[in-house]
């Protein structure tokens, strides 16, 4: 039986077990060390455990007034279906609720999203270091 405990700082955070999750999910993933930094300069973190085990994370950056934007939702295959990214997604959302929020959904993941209340949008633009590969994998026209 799943004991889901949601925990708000980085602290005791498996940083390889990051990668392996993202690389699992399908997402973009860097080393350990570049998402232990991009967490730890991020606003808002929730990071989803079962037990002692790392099961999902995510994240937003945020001017905590009235933007945010919300990166790295992801959960481990083998905890999805069980409502922990929803989890995940309501606690950031209700962490800042004075902020708008935007985000970019994996390729074929936007129905998650689009259940939660978001919107695609009409003026969406994007600049990535790595415009092709982005381009390939279905994120830019």
């Amino acid at each position: 039986m799943m004991n889901i405990r949601l925990q708000h700082d980085t602290t005791n955070v498996d940083w390889n077990l990051v990668v392996t999750i993202l690389q699992k999910v399908g997402m973009a993933y860097h080393t350990s060390e570049i998402h232990r930094r991009a967490f730890a300069n991020s606003h808002t973190v929730v990071f989803a455990f079962d037990g002692e085990l790392l099961v999902g994370f995510g994240r937003a950056i945020s001017d905590g007034e009235y933007q945010a934007a919300i990166y790295d939702v992801a959960v481990h295959p083998d905890y999805q279906g069980n409502r922990i990214g929803k989890m995940i997604l309501h606690d950031i959302v209700q962490s800042i609720p004075s902020c708008s929020f935007i985000l970019y959904a994996s390729p074929g993941k936007e129905k998650f999203y689009e259940k939660e209340g978001f919107r695609r949008m009409k003026t969406g633009m994007a600049l990535f270091v790595s415009s092709e590969r982005m381009q390939k994998n279905g994120f830019t026209e």
